[in-house]
C-alpha cells in the first residue's frame, strides 16, 4: 500500500508559478512510476506528466511542455510538479498517482492522492 498526500496548491495570477509536492508512505517509493493528473470542473481527468522510478525519464502532455517540470527525490519519498508561466486554463484539481507502468493512462495507476486545488486568475 502507498499513501499519497499532495500539497502546494493555491491561487496564483496568470504568468506565476507554483510547486506541488506529493509525499508518499512506504519503503518502495523508488519502484513506482509517479504521475500527475488534473481535473477541471466538468471535464475529464487529464494526464499532465509522469516520471520514472529513477527520475531519468519524464513525459508531458503537449499543453504543459516547456512550462511544467516533474522531479522526484527518492530519499524523501517525494515527487514534485514545478509549474511556471501558469495560465487560467491550468486551473484544476491536481492529483499525484503511483503505478508500476510508465504510462499516460490514469487507469494504470494504482494509488492516488486526495488532490490539491490550483486556481490561476487572469
Amino acid at each position: 500500500q502507498v499513501q499519497l498526500v499532495e500539497s502546494g496548491g493555491g491561487l496564483v495570477q496568470a504568468g506565476g508559478s507554483l510547486r506541488l509536492s506529493c509525499s508518499a508512505s512506504g519503503r518502495t517509493f523508488s519502484s513506482y512510476v509517479m504521475g500527475w493528473f488534473r481535473q477541471a470542473p466538468g471535464k475529464q481527468r487529464e494526464f499532465v506528466g509522469t516520471i520514472s522510478g529513477s527520475g531519468s525519464r519524464t513525459t508531458y502532455v503537449d499543453s504543459v511542455k516547456g512550462r511544467f517540470t516533474i522531479s522526484r527525490d527518492n530519499a524523501k519519498n517525494t515527487v514534485y510538479l514545478q509549474m511556471n508561466s501558469l495560465k487560467p486554463e491550468d486551473t484544476a484539481v491536481y492529483y499525484c498517482a503511483a503505478g508500476q507502468m510508465y504510462s499516460s493512462a490514469w487507469s494504470l495507476y494504482d494509488y492516488w492522492g486526495q488532490g490539491t486545488q490550483v486556481t490561476v486568475s487572469s
